[in-house]
């Protein structure tokens, strides 16, 4: 990947659109991802009781199809879209990965459906995710109001805490890249792209280990080195 920001690569039309599918595959997969996250942290802070119900494995492989059918679906639509354009307005593509967009800026052919294909996939899969994850965290911050225990209260916002943030990266980003028009910047898309498919993925991990005490005794032993040397 790092070679890719240097220096200039060559892919064929075949495997730009394996990357495409596989790229908007596992995008998509992550909005549903995070939003069935969301449907855990609810089901551990407003029904503790009910949990090992609420999310049995039958539960968890049922979401776990979903998400990938999902996946497949919005994948699928772009590739079969992508296929029926002609490509001869220059063989350079603006960005680091094979995206929609700067695929659509090389087409000489119109993309009208392609940026309708765009706009229903991307608004589906940015849409339902955000109304379930706006459903979940409302009722999760009303059960969490009504908590006597100020300890009870900062734990149950503790749980939530990464998720939270990790939601906030990638769908603010992908909001950002795609439900745009497409005479925006083509800087503006390369930024937007690194940051939901490089820096959110790399930051997941410290993000997910914000909770764990054994990374803040950890953190707080480099710093204080870092301070003394």
């Amino acid at each position: 990947m790092l070679v890719g920001f240097v220096k200039q690569n060559i892919i064929s039309h075949a495997e730009c659109m394996t990357q495409l599918f596989f790229f908007a595959f596992f995008v998509i997969d992550e909005c549903y991802i995070l939003t069935a996250m969301a449907y855990d942290r609810y089901a551990a802070i407003c029904k503790p009781l009910l949990y090992q119900i609420t999310m049995s494995h039958k539960v968890c492989f049922l979401m776990m199809m979903g998400v990938y059918v999902m996946g497949f679906v919005g994948a699928m639509s772009h590739i079969v879209c992508m296929l029926r354009l002609t490509f001869c307005d220059g063989n350079i593509i603006n960005n680091y990965i094979c995206d929609v967009r700067p695929l659509l800026k090389l087409s000489c052919t119109s993309t009208s459906i392609n940026e309708l294909v765009v706009f229903i996939v991307v608004g589906v899969n940015i849409t339902v995710p955000s109304l379930t994850l706006f459903v979940s965290y409302t009722l999760i911050l009303s059960n969490i109001l009504s908590i006597h225990s100020a300890e009870g209260r900062s734990k149950a916002f503790s749980t939530c805490a990464s998720h939270v943030i990790a939601v906030s990266l990638f769908f603010g980003a992908a909001a950002f890249m795609y439900l745009k028009p497409s005479s925006a910047s083509v800087d503006e898309d390369k930024v937007s792209t690194i940051f939901y498919t490089i820096l959110g993925p790399m930051l997941n991990p410290f993000i997910y280990s914000i909770r764990n005490k054994d990374v803040h005794l950890a953190m707080r032993k480099t710093l204080k080195k870092k301070i003394f040397t």
